[in-house]
């Protein structure tokens, strides 16, 4: 088992339950953290043995763009799909970030984190 992580994700969306936030949009940061047999790769270094990170990027880039007024449920999404275009990937990890978020107070961060298996 290995694990990929692609950390630092940055982009700017609409996600939020406030009309204010569909319209005027905020900065956010995604972490994301998979495990999958990385074994067939380490030998034969050829890319298609192992988890694209471009291709999890792309996923995150996409889905993200996608307004959800939840962050779990983007986050779930790009779960979902990651599950569904990666068959080598068993676990998944994904924190979303919303930077500054419009809480009222000095706040730099509203972080969710969800977490999945495989189901087999």
């Amino acid at each position: 088992m290995g694990i990929i992580q692609v950390n630092n994700i940055r982009l700017f969306t609409n996600h939020g339950c406030l009309d204010e936030e569909a319209k005027i949009g905020s900065e956010y940061r995604v972490d994301l953290e998979i495990k999958a047999d990385l074994q067939k790769s380490a030998n034969t270094d050829e890319l298609l043995d192992t988890v694209d990170y471009v291709h999890l990027n792309h996923i995150v880039k996409e889905e993200m763009a996608i307004r959800s007024k939840l962050l779990e449920h983007v986050a779930k999404r790009i779960i979902d799909r990651i599950f569904k275009e990666i068959p080598l990937v068993d676990y998944a990890k994904i924190g979303v970030a919303k930077l500054n978020p419009p809480i009222g107070g000095n706040v730099s961060e509203v972080v969710i984190i969800l977490e999945d298996e495989r189901k087999k």
